[in-house]
């Protein structure tokens, strides 16, 4: 993407939401410096609307704001965008984690964070599963319709957006569609090598996949749990 300032190409643009003034410029300056385009709002409210009107590419959101929270900020966005979302949160806790997960955030960032660490989750959660054969178009299965380049799932006349997570996981399921992939290796492949013991987190984005794809999500046809093992793809038809 081109800078405005001088032609230098920018590494994408990033809408910081926290009612941390000093947060807000600490982002700021680490994000531009990395070569990140930033914009900031100072809550739930402003943000959304600064959201409609910079477009970012990922946003960095703090859990816990007065008003309207981070979670609930999560959930309207997702209501119709795909933008990756990375949640701040104040405790280490595998509660607040799945919670944002579960609100459709990619990841998250336990405050007081370091540099580095900052960058690389900005990095992984900008990086998207690469498209492969099979998994790079519309695919239909009976009454589903799955679009990847869209991000979206239809069933019947209902169409549902998909989060970037839920893009990847759904993707990577249906690259190796009516076989077993374990957990370690659906949460290696999309969240990175740090993250093959977090069962916790991908088990969040497929029962929110599960609400999106089944008509029945509590006895599901195309996402399928392979108990001790993980889950599997299915696009062959229930046996009567």
């Amino acid at each position: 993407m081109a800078n405005e300032n001088g032609g230098k190409l920018s590494q994408g643009r990033i809408l910081v939401i926290d009612d941390e003034p000093q947060i807000r410029r600490i982002m700021r300056e680490t994000l531009t410096g990395a070569g990140y385009e930033v914009e900031d709002a100072r809550g739930g409210d402003e943000g959304l609307v600064k959201m409609r009107d910079y477009h970012p590419d990922l946003i960095l959101l703090d859990m816990n704001m007065p008003e309207m929270g981070g979670l609930d900020v999560c959930k309207e966005i997702r209501r119709d965008s795909a933008v990756a979302i990375i949640m701040l949160t104040v405790r280490n806790s595998e509660r607040d984690k799945v919670a944002a997960l579960d609100a459709g955030a990619d990841d998250f960032v336990t405050k007081p964070f370091s540099t580095p660490e900052l960058l690389a989750r900005v990095r992984a959660s900008l990086r998207r599963v690469p498209m492969a054969q099979g998994a790079s178009a519309k695919l239909q299965f009976d009454e589903l319709t799955i679009d990847f380049p869209g991000r979206t799932v239809t069933r019947g006349s209902t169409t549902a957006h998909l989060t970037p997570k839920e893009v990847d996981v759904l993707r990577f399921l249906v690259q190796r569609a009516n076989e077993a992939v374990s957990h370690r290796e659906l949460l290696q492949g999309v969240w990175g090598p740090d993250y093959g013991d977090q069962v916790d987190y991908l088990r969040a984005v497929v029962k929110n996949l599960r609400k999106k794809l089944e008509s029945n999500p509590e006895s599901p046809h195309f996402i399928k749990t392979e108990p001790w093992v993980g889950y599997r793809f299915n696009t062959l038809p229930e046996s009567s």
